[in-house]
């Protein structure tokens, strides 16, 4: 009876490998290997690498820039606290990324992904009101940003939503994700009027406290950068089953 229903198992996994060819783009990991973590993290980076040119079988020729719509930050109380508005963000490098490390919990399919970035470029327009560093800096322009040395930790996990020919297509029920910025070069130009004191004066601000307007944008940025891997993700596993990555 063992013998039998070892036999079934084994012969299970030869149909479903079978029934579709393993598609380039990833690498197969077994759920009974002890290094899987090690396994999934080069299957990951592995996909990566095939991202950065696209994948037109997943509709994915074009990843980059990353769009986010809208973010905002406030800065001090009062009529006289600045405020800011930043519109149409494009983000370029952010494909280039390597997973360091994966956790996995394969049986309640919870997933934890360390991610590196070498460099991420960022432009946008933006709209500002308010006193800053005892300037008037209520204006209009383009802001830029070099963000280096880029760390980033996703958390997701998955449910499976329905199987079709013996494989499973899955959702992702959660995502969280926590990122931090080693280095920080950002400043805004083309300011509407042409006020250059108020240019200068924002990208002194701006460039002297790097890291806090980060910390301020930070938890609208999160959440915008949240969405969007939730849907892109989303995205995948409509079109990728769990068993062409664990099986």
């Amino acid at each position: 009876m063992k013998l039998s229903l070892s036999a079934a198992v084994f012969l299970t996994h030869i149909i479903v490998l079978c029934s579709s060819e393993q598609p380039y783009y990833l690498e197969q990991c077994s759920r009974d290997d002890p290094e899987i973590n090690s396994c999934l993290r080069e299957s990951a980076n592995t996909f990566a690498t095939h991202l950065r040119d696209g994948v037109p079988e997943l509709e994915l020729e074009e990843v980059e820039p990353v769009i986010v719509d809208e973010i905002s930050i406030v800065l001090g109380n009062g009529p006289e606290g600045y405020r800011a508005i930043f519109r149409d963000i494009e983000a370029f490098g952010v494909s280039n990324l390597t997973v360091t490390n994966i956790r996995s919990d394969i049986d309640t399919l919870q997933f934890q992904l360390t991610l590196e970035i070498p460099k991420i470029k960022v432009r946008a327009q933006y709209r500002s009101s308010g006193v800053l560093i005892l300037v008037q800096a209520s204006g209009a322009g383009d802001y830029w940003g070099q963000y280096e040395g880029v760390k980033a930790k996703v958390y997701f996990k998955a449910v499976p939503q329905e199987t079709i020919d013996d494989l499973t297509y899955l959702t992702v029920e959660q995502v969280k994700m926590d990122f931090s910025v080693k280095e920080i070069n950002m400043g805004v130009e083309n300011i509407a009027n042409g006020n250059s004191i108020i240019q200068a004066a924002l990208n002194l601000f701006i460039n002297s406290n790097s890291q806090e307007l980060l910390k301020e944008m930070k938890p609208a940025l999160r959440a915008k950068l949240t969405t969007v891997l939730h849907n892109f993700m989303d995205k995948l596993f409509e079109r990728i089953p769990l068993e062409y990555w664990i099986i």
